[in-house]
């Protein structure tokens, strides 16, 4: 199992960068790497990549401004994110886990550099919105 990690110091609120990350419906608004997300219930939603590709993500945990957990998978991989929110004065510190096995033996060598970019990106993204 793969498993990255990013930190970083978010030049926003912590209620304001909560509500970024957590605000679904518009991730296609922001996220540079997404087409678009469907909502399916209030645990479940799906993204798909600019190509289509659906990953499928499942809430496990929600502690309002604090921590979000949540199952992934698609046809390649399946996984679990961790995102801790901690309030910095008028600044928010994120940090963010995945942990992910790859479904197919030839991806397994990849897998932890493709987490280290979409998690740099994902972070990108999130700054892109405060800066």
């Amino acid at each position: 199992m793969a498993v990255s990690n990013i930190k970083a110091l978010i030049p926003g609120e912590l209620q304001k960068v909560w509500e970024l990350v957590l605000d679904i419906e518009n991730y296609g608004a922001w996220r540079s790497d997404l087409s678009k997300t469907e909502v399916i219930s209030d645990k479940q939603f799906i993204e798909y990549t600019k190509d289509g590709y659906p990953t499928t993500f499942t809430v496990t945990l929600a502690e309002p401004y604090r921590r979000w957990e949540f199952d992934m998978e698609n046809s390649n991989m399946t996984g679990h994110w961790t995102g801790v929110f901690t309030a910095k004065g008028d600044e928010t510190e994120i940090d963010f886990t995945e942990q992910v096995e790859a479904k197919k033996w030839l991806l397994k060598p990849f897998v932890k550099s493709y987490l280290r970019k979409q998690q740099t990106q994902f972070v990108a993204d999130i700054m892109e919105n405060f800066s």
